[in-house]
């Protein structure tokens, strides 16, 4: 099925300051979701970022802080973002049945996060360039598995152009002008 912007969550978990410099190609990661927030904030796609944690694994880094309004970051202490009853409830309510979802650790956070939507029944699209792990072996590891529970692994432009549905329209021209990072 293809992604449409009326019925998608992207939801970001837990690229935070303490944590970001020990992933792998953490500047991807972090570029990449930015990219994505953008579009999808340019597009009216609803938007939600996780933080583990926060005390101790700091914040949600500057780049991704900046670009999300009051109210849009949720914070976790379980691994999986749909075990705390108060994002599991505000996700229900939104109502949105596709997540496309970036962050970190693709093996724990994202991971875990991911199995549980599948499991209460969400459609899951995994940006591929946007996760990322302290070892890259533990990502794919993490894909492959989340395949088989029947994710779709995405690219960050298979997800903009599918939202997007047409060229020739004044939004794809604003987004246009600035495809390129």
């Amino acid at each position: 099925m293809l992604l449409q912007a009326s019925t998608s969550l992207l939801l970001v978990v837990d690229i935070q300051s303490k944590l970001a410099p020990h992933i792998h190609q953490a500047s991807n990661v972090i570029n990449t979701s930015c990219w994505l927030l953008e579009i999808a904030r340019e597009l009216g796609v609803t938007i939600r970022a996780t933080e583990q944690y926060p005390e101790g694994i700091g914040s949600s880094v500057s780049a991704i802080a900046r670009l999300l309004k009051e109210g849009e970051t949720l914070q976790k202490m379980h691994f999986s973002a749909m075990k705390e009853e108060h994002i599991h409830n505000h996700l229900a309510d939104l109502g949105k049945p596709q997540v496309v979802l970036m962050g970190t650790e693709a093996h724990v956070c994202c991971f875990q996060t991911a199995a549980d939507l599948l499991e209460q029944g969400y459609s899951v699209y995994l940006v591929e360039e946007g996760l990322g792990s302290r070892n890259p072996k533990d990502k794919q590891l993490a894909l492959e598995r989340l395949k088989q529970l029947g994710a779709q692994v995405v690219s960050r432009e298979m997800v903009a152009f599918e939202w997007l549905e047409k060229a020739g329209t004044d939004t794809f021209r604003r987004i246009n002008r600035g495809w390129i990072r």
